[in-house]
């Protein structure tokens, strides 16, 4: 089957049936209608009509390997920069619909098969059959346009186990059992960014250190998110409401964050990609290159973030007629600063690319890391710029009905700005609210601060990985030589 469109999308979603909690409830009508998920169903529906439609087909799929029918692009094994380059346009025609706000997007996930998919073959150093599986999947993820979540990240209460010095925890998310079918799982994760609006979830947490020779804490494998004894507990929903003149971000945009539990699940044995070996399991995360393809993936979407957020800053300018303030301008000069040194990584990290050992062509990590250290600080400040300015009007935000109350005529003579009449004057500030200030402004901001890891682990990350470091000391190292055999 080639690429999907949105109703494609929905159909299955609502057919999935998933066991999904929120409120206190169990979510018993499609998936699609629920408030909480309507949204971004639909949001995500028009990004896979785009990339059928005539106009973006060429530049968002290309033929598949195997059936010469049209893929994704997000899934294509990149032979050279010029798939960087195709990579990098189809990134930007979804990032242009959502503007950044969607971290999950679905070509987010479908970079990380193409980067496991294509150094599969590390996997056959523990067992030969778990390269075949993930090769399959990645292809099955193609050729079906899959939409995957995933879960990496372990509740707290399993990472106490390192701490209380136990070899045994039953809250830990655990193989428990072999059986002739598959693996049998218990346990939860955390985070899983969309697990609900899925029709698949890959789960590949750091494995926990075990006394055992088999570890059954070290485990990967992908699954249908419907299966039996799988959960999905959402937090609350930031869907204020259903109007985008009200909330013109969270009822398009909200992303819901789940803990999936998982209650004597069965996964098949041609699901699973690793397990019992810790070793090979963090080696091959790291050889895969998942953090450099994905963080190509990721730029390309804080790129448009950040240009949606200066064109907001552009509109309340105008609006409220700060553009002969210099301080002003100095905090937006900051905003420009950092889309353009953005946009520059962007540049470097492609031209850079070279060939790894699995014959992809891979982005330079150097740019990449940098900007994965760099936007969760900027992010915030931008955020601050925006309600520095915005002040006392992101405040003074009535909604879409007062406009059809009996205050409508104070509402329109007094909210007013100078270029715009009071209801596009308090759409934007809607927006500012939103985008700023609001439920969904808090979780944006938290997520970006976190999106690749703590700052300590990104900047490692980037420290570990930047070998002109030492090129670099050498050459001071040479100078202070030549200034003393010169004195």
């Amino acid at each position: 089957m080639p690429i999907k469109d949105g109703k494609q999308y929905v159909e299955r979603l609502d057919a999935s049936k998933a066991s999904v909690w929120i409120q206190g409830n169990k979510v018993t009508v499609p998936v699609s209608s629920h408030p909480a998920f309507a949204g971004l169903i639909s949001t995500q529906a028009e990004l896979y009509d785009m990339q059928g439609q005539s106009t973006f087909q060429q530049s968002m799929t290309y033929k598949s390997p195997t059936t010469g029918d049209p893929v994704g692009m997000s899934f294509l094994i990149p032979k050279s920069k010029a798939d960087l380059k195709k990579r990098r346009i189809m990134f930007g025609r979804w990032a242009d619909i959502h503007h950044g706000f969607l971290g999950r997007s679905p070509d987010y996930m479908n970079t990380t098969m193409m980067a496991f998919g294509a150094a599969a073959e590390l996997l056959s150093e523990h067992n030969p059959s778990y390269t075949a599986n993930m090769k399959a999947y990645y292809e099955y993820c193609r050729e079906n346009d899959i939409t995957l979540s995933h879960a990496f990240i372990l509740p707290h209460k399993a990472r106490l186990r390192t701490l209380l010095k136990t070899h045994e925890l039953p809250d830990a998310p655990t193989v428990v059992e072999k059986t002739k079918e598959g693996l049998i799982v218990n346990g939860a994760f955390l985070l899983a960014t969309q697990g609900v609006t899925a029709e698949e979830i890959l789960v590949y947490p750091t494995p926990l250190p075990s006394p055992h020779i088999e570890n059954p804490y070290a485990f990967g494998f992908a699954i249908p998110n419907n299966l039996p004894g799988v959960k999905f507990i959402c937090r609350e929903s930031f869907v204020s409401g259903t109007s985008r003149y009200d909330y013109p971000l969270s009822s398009r945009f909200e992303e819901m964050d789940t803990l999936v539990v998982l209650d004597h699940v069965l996964i098949p044995h041609d699901r699973v990609f690793m397990y019992g070996d810790a070793r090979i399991m963090a080696h091959f995360f790291e050889k895969s290159h998942f953090h450099t393809h994905a963080g190509h993936q990721v730029l390309c979407r804080v790129i448009a973030k950040t240009e949606f957020l200066l064109g907001t800053i552009e509109l309340m300018i105008d609006t409220l007629g700060l553009r002969t303030y210099n301080q002003v301008i100095e905090k937006v000069a900051e905003v420009i600063a950092t889309l353009e040194s953005l946009k520059g990584l962007l540049i470097a990290c492609e031209a850079n690319a070279r060939l790894d050992q699995w014959g992809s062509m891979l982005p330079d990590s150097r740019p990449l890391y940098a900007a994965n250290y760099l936007f969760p600080k900027l992010f915030p400040q931008m955020m601050e710029i925006v309600q520095l300015l915005g002040a006392s009007s992101i405040i003074m935000i009535p909604n879409e009905q007062d406009f059809a109350s009996e205050a409508a005529g104070d509402i329109n003579r007094y909210l007013r700005g100078i270029n715009l009449d009071a209801k596009q004057n308090v759409g934007l500030f809607r927006l500012v609210w939103e985008l700023s200030t609001s439920s969904f402004a808090g979780r944006q901001c938290l997520y970006e601060r976190f999106f690749f890891g703590d700052a300590i682990k990104v900047a490692n990350r980037l420290y570990h990985g930047y070998a002109n470091k030492d090129a670099y000391a050498a050459k001071v190292s040479n100078f202070l030589s030549d200034s003393i055999t010169k004195n």
